[in-house]
């Protein structure tokens, strides 16, 4: 599973550590630093690279504008770096938004590309308080043990399976830690207990959990749960949707409910896979990057250096701070719809979604609201509009948001998350597919109707749990380790 972040740009072949204030730090007219910035400055190892995190985020973080000079914010006061980048995402200038901004020390780095390095399941409590898988990647080590979406754990590494914090600490260090192995116990939905052991491995991550085609009256309803916008997408993805088109499908469900996003790329071609043929040139997204870096003076960035071929086709070597940002065509920011696979006449999408559907997830939603009749269904998105690159620093990765995201409407501010077309609970008892299954089995209802069953059992706990669904709520976000993240693997053009 794609777990905090990951690194991008497949093409970033070396960089340039920023362990002290060099030329390329100088203050320019536009940069938003209101004091001076020292120049060849000393210090130790984790006092440079304090300064480096903020020196970054002075030119490049998306809410730099009202950001303090160097001497005010005085990044070496911090505790650590985690500290630092904590008191960038509360200055007022924010607006209270950031809640993406962190450091990370490259252990994740290869996920991104679809390299699974885990036990390849996850976990959530269900309606009646119990914990359940909620999805298992194929032809991980889960898998192959023979574990199923739904399926009740009633012990994980010896300890329970309950809400208590105990349990919750032992469900997060032994589900999501770097343990080589995991006991489990559970019960499948037939009935009977069994035990099993699984050992961590490497495998390569498959985005795609599940797909199938539904006949509704004289419809023909594709289904398709995508899990993660892995870079090695794009054969299962073709796959999947040539498949919808030798079926016939004019309606397509997509889940993206466990999705907290990944590479912008893999985000365009999903969207071209779904856009009707009559969007073709027209304007998809535009990318609108830190002013700083749009007006040509994030000068920091000349510090992150890597080998690439230029416009003239020769490769040498080049930093970000060569990249264009301005949000036009000839830039490379303002993205166009290009018809991929011939699945054409799509009516309708709906979309599957969660508190926990985030980033590039939401750009393919926002992507295509203004060109297709979009139901959205599920909890409200987790409200993701901005993405970044990674930042080298030392033997870290600094994520601050860089960019956001607007469709061809302009339309991009849902920080608050997307609202949904009809409410309702993930129906973990269920595996995908399953047409009961409470979200899916929505979509079907409106595809036949062309409304939404009123049932109200849909958002019911248990009567006989006696909890509430905020509590399984709060206890599933402290078990939610999926990354949540929109990653630029394009490769912007150069100035």
């Amino acid at each position: 599973m794609l777990k905090k972040f990951i690194s991008q740009n497949t093409f970033f072949c070396a960089l340039i550590i920023v362990l002290g204030f060099t030329a390329s730090c100088k203050k320019s007219s536009n940069t938003p630093d209101k004091e001076s910035v020292p120049q060849g400055a000393s210090g130790t190892r984790d006092e440079l690279t304090k300064d480096s995190i903020y020196l970054y985020a002075q030119q490049t973080y998306y809410w730099n504008v009202g950001m303090p000079g160097y001497d005010t914010f005085n990044p070496r006061k911090y505790s650590s770096n985690n500290a630092v980048i904590a008191a960038i995402k509360a200055l007022p200038s924010t607006g209270g938004k950031d809640k993406y901004s962190f450091i990370d020390d490259g252990s994740v780095a290869s996920q991104l590309s679809g390299a699974g390095e885990d036990y390849g399941f996850s976990a959530n409590f269900d309606g009646s308080d119990l914990l359940r898988v909620k999805y298992v990647y194929p032809g991980s080590p889960a898998d192959l043990k023979g574990l199923k979406r739904g399926y009740q754990l009633t012990k994980v590494n010896g300890g329970g399976t309950s809400r208590s914090s105990a349990d919750i600490a032992n469900l997060n260090a032994s589900i999501f830690g770097d343990n080589p192995s995991i006991s489990l116990t559970f019960v499948k939905p037939g009935g009977g207990t069994q035990d099993i052991v699984i050992n961590r491995a490497s495998y390569n991550i498959n985005p795609v959990l599940f797909t199938n085609t539904y006949t509704v009256g004289a419809k023909k309803v594709g289904y398709i749960v995508f899990n993660s916008f892995t870079t090695n997408a794009t054969a299962a993805l073709d796959a999947a949707f040539s498949k919808f088109t030798t079926d016939g499908v004019t309606e397509l469900v997509v889940d993206l409910r466990y999705n907290g996003g990944g590479s912008v790329a893999t985000s365009e071609l999903f969207t071209n896979l779904i856009a009707p043929p009559a969007q073709n040139g027209k304007v998809m997204y535009t990318t609108y990057w830190t002013k700083t870096m749009q007006d040509g003076n994030a000068t920091i960035l000349q510090n992150q250096k890597f080998y690439a071929k230029g416009n003239d086709g020769v490769t040498r070597l080049y930093s970000y701070f060569d990249y264009s940002y301005k949000p036009t065509i000839a830039a490379g920011n303002q993205e166009v719809f290009a018809k991929r696979g011939s699945l054409n006449g799509l009516t309708r999408v709906y979309f599957l979604v969660t508190s926990g559907t985030a980033s590039a997830s939401e750009l393919l939603i926002n992507n295509l609201k203004p060109v297709l009749d979009v139901k959205l269904i599920g909890k409200t998105t987790y409200g993701k509009p901005v993405g970044f690159f990674s930042i080298r620093i030392d033997k870290n990765d600094l994520y601050i948001p860089q960019f956001q995201t607007k469709n061809q409407l302009d339309q991009g501010d849902y920080f608050a998350g997307m609202t949904v077309d009809k409410d309702v609970s993930d129906d973990l008892t269920r595996d995908f597919g399953d047409p009961s299954e409470k979200m899916l089995a929505q979509a079907l209802y409106y595809s036949a109707n062309n409304n939404f069953s009123a049932l109200a059992k849909d958002n019911l706990i248990s009567s006989t749990s006696g909890i509430g669904r905020q509590q399984t709520d709060t206890a599933n976000e402290k078990l939610d380790h999926e990354f949540k993240g929109m990653v630029e693997t394009r490769k912007l053009k150069f100035k």
